[in-house]
């Protein structure tokens, strides 16, 4: 069997056939666990219906999976690192397609939970490793220009995974949003294994820490019960909550002390880079909440259908494909600071314009500049925090990075689809009345839009733009105000190996 190609010292160019077949292949993995996220949330209502499902029930379908992605993702980026990234991807993938097919033949509501938590098994699998493919194997020069690609292209996946649920969804049924990922990885396998190379960390050696694993997505696990079950107040509501609480202090106390973790605490040494998890933490967190929400509220109140409530989306989809490569460059040449400002503030202005949407809401007078606006928001800001978190620290430890920040976006976005129901008053049966549900949107999209300032506070405080010419010409990936290197040189001379980074 012949050995996985390496990638040059130089590094693939993006331009040429190989550098386009990596990116096609990031794209499609990456695109197939951010499709399935909102597609899902356009087929909540007919779930609910054709299940008999409360409110609790769909916050769950959308949460086994975030929760079983975000306690794992650390993992899956630490078996990429040691096992080949390439290799983990692939695995992530097929994993993935089982999962879904699963979701699509589920009989009832708990076995749909359930495969939800085991995709989100194979979406920690595969997510960290399309960024870990980029930064391995794509040249340094290159970089920002393929994470721009990577961002608006699988951000257009996100995008127009709600359209394409709703035809699903008013068409064959919401079962084949789930389905619909066998085919996609039926593309990506071959492709990835066919033209993308190698790359590992030789560097990773020791145990795995499956403790910390462990203590981290049981904490999230009992805190996101708590929040969803919060409404009924009894004892093992409470009981959830303060263990919750307990296992994440446990997490932390067990990283601290452990001569291999799974979050070493070494890689917050680097100030942008515990900036931009903050910055993140804020933005996911309300684009959790704001997606989940916005889906329902076109249906339930505006009397939309779900191909029309996917339709809906779309002007975010074709702004992200037009101007993402763009803000990618834009962020590098100005630095991050002032798109990681201007970004949140903008998607916040989108979430207000949502408060118009209501009964017999005007597409084209309510919907359209809402979506408009959170679009032009998301341009100015994935994929320059995309870059800005692999720029922070050192090249042999960027697929860490890319799993904590991963992590940081999918334990917002979980926490969110809990907590926001519960702040903005939603009961279990709300989604089924209009007025409810009408009344409970309006003070959700103001607990978006000021979480979304929050980020916005939080970059122009923490967030530093380093100087021109600041960052090495070869690794580009340590600017003026970074921490020192968190690990030793790879090789004499100082320079760093080449194949590691995500």
């Amino acid at each position: 069997m012949t050995a996985p190609a390496e990638p040059s010292p130089a590094g693939v160019p993006l331009a040429s056939a190989r550098g386009r077949w990596i990116l096609l292949t990031t794209v499609l993995g990456s695109s197939m666990a951010l499709l399935d996220s909102t597609v899902v949330n356009v087929a909540l209502p007919r779930i609910g219906r054709d299940l008999g499902a409360d409110l609790a029930v769909l916050q769950w379908t959308v949460n086994a999976y975030l929760l079983t992605l975000a306690g794992l993702i650390l993992v899956g980026g630490a078996l990429g690192d040691r096992f080949g990234r390439r290799r983990v991807f692939v695995l992530g993938v097929v994993w993935f397609a089982v999962g879904s097919l699963l979701c699509g033949i589920a009989p009832n509501a708990g076995v749909l939970v359930a495969a939800r938590a085991l995709q989100g098994i194979g979406g920690a699998l595969l997510t960290p490793g399309s960024l870990a493919l980029i930064q391995g194997s794509i040249r340094a020069e290159d970089r920002a220009r393929a994470v721009g690609l990577w961002s608006g292209l699988g951000g257009v996946g996100a995008a127009v995974g709600p359209f394409l649920g709703g035809w699903l969804v008013d068409g064959p049924g919401w079962r084949w949003v789930f389905l619909l990922n066998v085919p996609l990885a039926a593309v990506c396998v071959p492709v990835a294994l066919r033209h993308v190379p190698e790359s590992r960390d030789p560097q990773a050696h020791g145990r795995f820490d499956v403790a910390g694993a462990v203590l981290g997505a049981a904490s999230l696990a009992l805190v996101t019960y708590a929040l969803i079950e919060a409404r009924s107040a009894a004892a093992p509501v409470v009981a959830a909550a303060v263990g919750g609480v307990l296992l994440g202090a446990a997490f932390i106390w067990w990283e601290r002390r452990r001569a291999e973790p799974m979050m070493p605490p070494a890689i917050f040494r680097s100030r942008q880079f515990t900036a931009v998890n903050l910055v993140t933490l804020c933005v996911y967190a309300a684009l959790g909440g704001f997606f989940f929400l916005v889906v329902l509220q076109l249906q339930v109140v505006s009397g939309y259908s779900a191909l029309a409530a996917g339709a809906a989306m779309l002007p975010t989809t074709a702004l992200m494909l037009l101007l993402s490569a763009r803000s990618g460059e834009l962020g590098e040449r100005i630095g991050p600071r002032i798109p990681l400002t201007v970004g949140p503030v903008v998607c916040a202005a989108g979430a207000l314009l949502m408060l118009r949407v209501g009964p017999d809401a005007s597409y084209a007078g309510d919907v359209l500049p809402a979506m408009a606006v959170m679009g032009l928001g998301l341009v100015a800001l994935v994929a320059p925090l995309t870059a800005t978190v692999l720029a922070s620290v050192d090249p042999g430890r960027a697929g860490l990075a890319s799993g904590i920040n991963n992590a940081a976006a999918r334990a917002a976005g979980l926490l969110a689809v809990a907590a926001l129901p519960l702040l903005a008053g939603m009961g279990p049966e709300s989604y089924r009345s209009a007025t409810q549900f009408d009344a409970a949107f309006g003070r959700a999209m103001l607990w978006c839009a000021g979480t979304f300032v929050a980020g916005a506070v939080v970059a122009w405080a923490t967030v530093r733009s380093p100087a021109p010419g600041a960052c090495h010409p070869e690794c580009q990936t340590h600017c003026a105000v970074a921490a020192p290197p968190l690990e030793p040189p790879r090789e004499a001379g100082g320079r760093p190996m080449t194949g590691e980074g995500s």
